[in-house]
């Protein structure tokens, strides 16, 4: 958590408090003293944490995860300028979360920040990113389409630090034995979100 937030979530009396703290939020982001901002969205799964920062969709964060930590390494890694408010690009990620998982959507039109990953992770996750919905491909054709073929193992560990899940839809790789393999957010919710997208 931010300084700024410490600040304005200590306790005060009554929902002006929480006006005052709206208002103080929204004139620092209307400023451009915000660097990334936040959302705790209600899921199927669990609460999610949603942060942008003004390029776009920066870290999506699954109920498995740890808040605080979600929180500290987006301060250490992308800016300590970092609150709890709204974005335009939150909102329409919340949107097309809810969309997909009732099972209504099935591309994410989003404006991704890649800033949390680079080089041969980075070219994992892109291409991840290009799995379409209902299709799954192994962590070996995911590391060759990356350029490296046989790293499957460089490719898992590409995939266990996705910083985007769900919209760069990893539960999408498997083991080239067909097995579920590892999901950050637990086995069960991996095969849900393959169930829900027709595989089984």
């Amino acid at each position: 958590m931010s300084e700024i937030e410490d600040r304005l979530a200590r306790p005060a009396a009554g929902s002006s408090w929480d006006r005052v703290r709206g208002n103080l939020l929204a004139s620092a982001e209307s400023e451009g003293l915000l660097d990334v901002t936040y959302e705790v969205h209600e899921t199927p799964f669990g609460e999610m944490i949603v942060a942008a920062s003004r390029e776009g969709i920066v870290r999506i964060a699954l109920p498995a995860e740890d808040a605080g930590q979600v929180l500290d390494s987006l301060a250490a890694r992308v800016s300590p300028r970092l609150a709890m408010l709204g974005r335009n690009s939150i909102t329409r990620a919340r949107e097309q979360l809810d969309s997909y998982f009732g099972g209504n959507l099935r591309e994410f039109e989003l404006p991704l920040d890649w800033r949390l990953t680079g080089g041969f992770r980075r070219s994992v996750l892109e291409q991840t990113a290009a799995i379409p919905y209902g299709v799954t491909a192994s962590y070996g054709e995911i590391a060759g389409r990356a350029g490296s073929p046989g790293a499957s193992r460089a490719a898992g560990s590409a995939l266990a630090n996705n910083p985007l899940p769900i919209v760069v839809p990893c539960h999408r790789v498997l083991r080239s034995d067909g097995k579920i393999g590892a999901y950050l957010g637990g086995t069960e919710m991996k095969r849900a979100l393959l169930e829900l997208e027709g595989r089984r």
